[in-house]
């Protein structure tokens, strides 16, 4: 099988399909009133954010770790804590990536496998209840 065989690196394209996905959310997340909760959260320029995501998406799909090489361990809940993250919070973001998941990724396995991983990543990333 090779999906089996292959990273999610590898599987969505490489490095310009994980910029197109995080750009994209990016867009959603500055555009949908749904998520203006956590777009709050971030600065009025989502550039810095938007290069974070992809050197953190690159390393965690399988490719290149250009997060770690720059910035250490991800540490993904210790850098999260100054913000108040609940679950409203996770389904604005998990809104944004599903969407964006949704409109980049044709492959439906690698979206559906994806989106699992970010849900996981999105409930531990919780820091406060509601």
């Amino acid at each position: 099988m090779q999906s089996a065989q292959q990273t999610h690196y590898q599987r969505i394209g490489g490095a310009e399909n994980i910029r197109a996905l995080v750009r994209r959310f990016y867009e959603l997340m500055d555009h949908l009133p749904e998520s203006y909760g956590i777009r709050k959260m971030h600065a009025q320029d989502l550039q810095s954010a938007n290069d974070k995501l992809f050197k953190f998406l690159s390393g965690w799909m399988g490719g290149p770790q250009l997060f770690v090489e720059e910035y250490g361990h991800p540490m993904l809940r210790r850098r999260h804590l100054p913000f108040a993250i609940g679950d409203a919070e996770r389904d604005q973001w998990m809104l944004c990536m599903n969407r964006a998941l949704d409109e980049v990724v044709e492959d439906v396995a690698l979206r559906q496998e994806l989106s699992d991983a970010f849900t996981k990543v999105a409930d531990h990333m919780r820091n406060r209840a509601g």
